[in-house]
């Protein structure tokens, strides 16, 4: 296989969002790619909670589960330790993605591994695991087909569960042709799937070591619970001598039972299947008479910040998240911009609310208003996360933070806000003086130019609003409310 280097995403400094934004925007096939993958992602998701009883029923399953877990957290990843440890598999705990990263090398370092086969994992992006595997002289080939797809285009995941959707046939086609050797240019959906088979397919055999993520990790029986529908991921974890699992520290489960609704909710709300082809129940490396297994596992449990937001009662539901993507799939700006415009690991309106928290606000505070606060990433998430109430808040945080638990609160806040809070906060509290200003502001705010410094942040992507010539109050009292 000729894959090309993994690519540093790490390495590249994020841009504003606007910016990414605007240049999307005026990508025709990019928007097209998306409209087309969306539409039928939507009606598929709709048409498998056709009964709103079911679906309704299913989700406040689903929301208990991970909120009962979440609010045992603590407690939760010791037992889960305790199980593995039952199971022989070793569990291992970085603070940071530094410590993963270094974890991983030095279990490969130690068993002399210089290839590793590796199942879908948005942690192992978060970590920019490939890049520093790469700086070590260690290769690892991504063998879920997307993920396959944008390694070989050297670049980073734009969807959480299908990461190369911005690529159409034509695109995926070229990017064979140019890479894997012998294959002709085809658009033909067979064919390319037979070459990426054949490609990946020694590779298995061949690997050193395995490494996957984790979908759910069960704290009552220490299982890792990993889902798929390629066979990618059992290959991974099975042929392999060596399995590595890495999740972060919100992934756990407090009971096997609290698997079923949730495996019905995420592909059911990710893809529109019933269920995925896959269902691994990893419980410990291969047992004595067993013919196949690895020989080892270990289990990487991630915080990089996690931690942080859990401390908050309010920003903790974010950690409920599942990964299925409906939000994605569901938002009005991340269907016509696409994932890469938002410069981090996790896209759309999850991505909204776990990356500023994970890498702050000073780094990602454009993230939050990167929404119109619809609400349709609410109405369709499985697990209930107020996706909206958790951008307003981190859009006040920003400006005046509330607490510790945002890194990077307060970052946004300026001059220009302060005085801009303290003067609206002052003509509130005259009802004479909002009054005077509200008639003044009917008399000549249409006259008033677009490019105004302060009306201009309103101007620049929206229309200029029209100004009422009369009040509310005004009015209602004409209507004879006498009682403003």
């Amino acid at each position: 296989m000729n894959a090309p280097l993994p690519q540093d995403t790490a390495a590249t400094a994020p841009l504003a969002f606007t910016g990414k934004a605007r240049v999307a925007l005026n990508d025709p096939r990019l928007r097209a790619n998306f409209r087309r993958a969306m539409d039928g992602l939507m009606s598929k998701r709709a048409a498998q909670f056709a009964d709103a009883d079911e679906w309704r029923t299913l989700r406040a399953r689903g929301a208990e589960a991970r909120a009962r877990a979440l609010a045992k957290l603590p407690d939760l990843l010791e037992r889960l330790e305790r199980r593995c440890a039952e199971n022989a598999i070793t569990v291992h705990w970085a603070e940071t993605t530094g410590q993963a990263n270094a974890i991983v090398l030095d279990l490969l370092t130690a068993a002399g591994a210089k290839t590793v086969i590796k199942g879908k994992s948005m942690v192992s992006e978060e970590m920019h695991l490939n890049a520093h595997l790469a700086a070590h002289g260690i290769t690892a080939i991504e063998s879920d087909l997307g993920e396959y797809i944008i390694q070989l285009a050297g670049e980073a995941p734009s969807h959480i569960v299908m990461p190369c959707i911005h690529k159409n046939k034509a695109e995926i086609a070229a990017l064979f042709a140019e890479h894997i050797p012998g294959q002709p240019y085809t658009e033909n959906v067979d064919d390319l799937t037979g070459a990426a088979r054949n490609a990946l397919r020694g590779a298995f055999a061949a690997a050193d070591a395995g490494i996957s993520g984790v979908n759910f990790a069960v704290a009552e029986t220490g299982t890792l619970v990993l889902i798929e529908n390629e066979g990618n991921g059992r290959l991974s974890t099975t042929l392999p001598p060596l399995h590595i699992a890495v999740t972060g520290i919100e992934k756990v489960l407090e009971f096997l039972d609290d698997v079923p609704p949730l495996l019905s909710l995420l592909p059911r709300s990710a893809t529109g299947q019933p269920i995925t082809t896959y269902v691994n129940m990893i419980s410990g490396p291969r047992r004595p008479g067993e013919k196949d297994g690895p020989q080892a596992v270990h289990l990487v449990l991630l915080d990089n910040g996690r931690s942080r937001v859990y401390d908050d009662p309010q920003l903790r539901d974010t950690l409920r998240c599942i990964r299925c993507a409906a939000c994605l799939n569901h938002c009005p700006v991340y269907t016509r911009v696409g994932g890469h415009s938002y410069s981090f690991t996790y896209p759309g309106p999850i991505g909204k609310i776990l990356s500023p928290q994970l890498e702050g606000l000073d780094c990602a505070g454009d993230q939050p208003h990167a929404s119109s606060l619809c609400g349709a990433c609410a109405e369709v998430c499985p697990v209930e996360i107020p996706i909206p109430d958790l951008l307003v808040r981190l859009r006040g945080e920003a400006i005046s933070p509330t607490s510790r638990a945002v890194k990077g609160g307060g970052s946004a806040r300026s001059l220009g806000d302060r005085l801009g809070r303290r003067l609206s906060t002052a003509i509130l509290g005259q009802p004479r003086l909002y009054g005077l200003i509200s008639r003044l502001a009917g008399r000549i705010g249409d006259r008033l130019p677009s490019w105004l410094p302060g009306l201009n942040r309103w101007t620049r992507v929206r229309s200029k609003p029209a100004f009422a010539r009369r009040s509310l109050h005004a009015l209602a009292r004409e209507r004879g409310y006498a009682d403003e």
